[in-house]
């Protein structure tokens, strides 16, 4: 699972969409209003990232700690910091999942084992937990492997339990006994 880099993906998209937005409406600042404005101009198609601004616009009242209706500069780092520093909650994931932004295939994975890759148990996944699930799950891959390499090796030598009855699975050392028996 390529997604340790996700967490950092998702701080870097939204302090992007944030800029950019701020940049539309410099007077007025990030508002509800101006989000919507800016999502809805065809003019912003190719320029503005969707699945971000949409985030923005949803979650736009927990972003808005002072409650001002605008999106000022330090409550857009204190949220970047917070996903960078603390990772992303459960629903967070769910909501750029459903926008389309990242690899759904990544998500999945992520959000099917979210509690195991959560080992702190605080509600949130960062990037140092999906590494380190990522080399867990790499590490216990292998060593399946390998179990599987030494049972089929130890099958071919000693034969499967009906090998007495199935040609095909006659083991090495069954073929050195096999006429010794008639």
């Amino acid at each position: 699972m390529a997604g340790s880099s996700i967490i950092a993906n998702i701080s870097s998209n939204l302090s992007s969409t944030y800029s950019y937005l701020a940049s539309l409406y410099p007077e007025d600042g990030v508002t509800m209003k101006n989000i919507t404005a800016a999502r809805n101009d065809s003019t912003n198609y190719l320029t503005l990232n969707q699945s971000f601004a949409s985030y923005l616009q949803n979650n736009f009242n927990s972003i808005d700690k002072d409650g001002d209706g605008i999106i000022g500069a330090d409550e857009m780092n204190t949220l970047t910091n917070t996903i960078s520093s603390s990772g992303v909650s459960r629903t967070e994931l769910s909501q750029l999942a459903a926008s389309g932004s990242y690899s759904s295939e990544m998500i999945s994975k992520i959000l099917d084992n979210f509690d195991q890759i959560d080992t702190n148990h605080d509600g949130r996944v960062t990037s140092a937990e999906i590494s380190a699930f990522t080399h867990s799950c790499s590490k216990q891959e292998k060593i399946d492997e390998e179990n599987y390499k030494k049972a089929t090796q130890t099958s071919i030598f000693y034969g499967s339990e009906d090998s007495s009855t199935d040609v095909s699975s006659y083991s090495i050392l069954s073929y050195k006994y096999k006429n010794f028996n008639k």
